[in-house]
């Protein structure tokens, strides 16, 4: 039978708290990341691109880029081309980033090319939400899969559908980043905690001057900031302040289509029983054939011989304590067989009975 060490559970060790730096767990409100698209047109295959009878876009677009360059095909022309693909180009706009600076860029295949390897993405404008062009992607896209095909046989290693183009974009426009408002910046930290907040505030006060900060909430924390070049050298010396977050609520995090568990040593138990056991249906049918005699005037019958076998495994009934460990909970468990699903149900049960101490999280 199969044992919890299946399951992925995740155990802390009890550990003397280590202080982490402000950057590790908070950002500066306004200092984000901006996404790109841009449709796009891959040439240069070796037959691996897009059918052009079943994705006519890809025909359209090569249509109308050659008739911006002077080239007009006459009227209903059929392109049957095997070198070329459509994709989508993605890209990440980081913060400060200027004119002139490049940026990688990944094109994915949105019709049904059997390859990008060995393609050039064409110039492609990327715009940002706002549906201003913000980059100018063109370069060769580096695929790292491989694969061949002969005589209705093949084989790929990865993915061949997705290729990456490194400092393949040019950054056309710069995104303006508010480092603050006023006399003030914010703080926002990854993981909403009211304490985590608290120590956060006190770190700064004690360490770089009374009264600079002030939480806002359990996320913001608001930090009274000296403006001008002084401002980068004064974020410099906070982001490397040292902190001891507050420890995160005890979560159970339950994946039912994969039967993984994940728990944090926060959990804990009330008293509590619980017993397991499976009840096991067996059915089988034997199918035979029965044939008359060889001077009767009758017919082969086929007929079905049905066996139903009910096996009921021994439950096994253990007490937990209350304020059982993790460990101790774990171990309790896999004393009376339980696997991984089993898992699954006998922790809603204890969380529908009180004796689960714990939010419960069902992905």
């Amino acid at each position: 039978m199969k044992r919890l060490w299946l399951v992925a559970i995740c155990m802390l060790v009890s550990l003397p708290a280590s202080a982490d730096r402000i950057k590790d767990m908070a950002s500066i409100q306004g200092v984000r990341d901006n996404q790109l698209i841009g449709y796009g047109i891959v040439v240069g295959l070796d037959g691996s691109g897009d059918q052009t009878t079943q994705t006519p876009f890809t025909v359209q677009s090569i249509i109308t880029m050659l008739s911006q360059m002077g080239v007009n095909l006459p009227q209903g022309t059929s392109l049957q081309l095997k070198n070329v693909a459509a994709v989508m180009v993605t890209a990440t706009l980081p913060p400060f980033s200027k004119p002139g600076q490049t940026i990688d860029v990944t094109a994915s295949s949105i019709g049904n090319a059997k390859s990008l390897r060995g393609g050039t993405l064409l110039m492609t404008p990327l715009k940002g939400a706002d549906g201003q062009v913000y980059a100018m992607a063109q370069g060769n896209v580096l695929v790292s899969g491989a694969g061949a095909a002969s005589g209705g046989a093949s084989v790929q290693v990865n993915h061949l559908s997705v290729g990456r183009v490194p400092a393949g974009a040019t950054v056309e426009r710069a995104v303006p980043t508010l480092l603050g408002q006023g006399d003030f910046i914010h703080l926002e930290l990854n993981t909403s905690d009211f304490t985590t907040a608290a120590r956060v505030v006190d770190a700064i006060n004690a360490q770089i001057g009374p009264d600079l900060a002030s939480a806002q909430d359990g996320r913001v924390i608001e930090v009274r900031a000296p403006t001008g070049n002084q401002r980068v050298a004064f974020i410099a010396k906070i982001e490397n302040l040292e902190v001891d977050p507050a420890q995160g609520i005890a979560k159970v995090i339950i994946n039912a289509r994969t039967g993984s568990v994940v728990m944090n040593q926060a959990v804990l138990l009330d008293s509590c029983a619980v017993a397991h056991g499976n009840l096991t249906v067996v059915i089988n049918t034997d199918s035979s054939v029965s044939q008359p005699n060889a001077l009767s005037s009758g017919t082969t019958v086929q007929t079905d011989k049905t066996t139903i076998d009910v096996k009921a495994d021994k439950g096994g009934l253990v007490q937990l304590s209350k304020g059982v460990s993790l460990s101790e909970v774990v171990k309790a468990l896999n004393s009376i067989g339980a696997t991984p699903q089993d898992l699954l149900a006998i922790l809603q049960a204890m969380k529908s009975s009180g004796a689960l101490h714990a939010e419960l999280e069902i992905i």
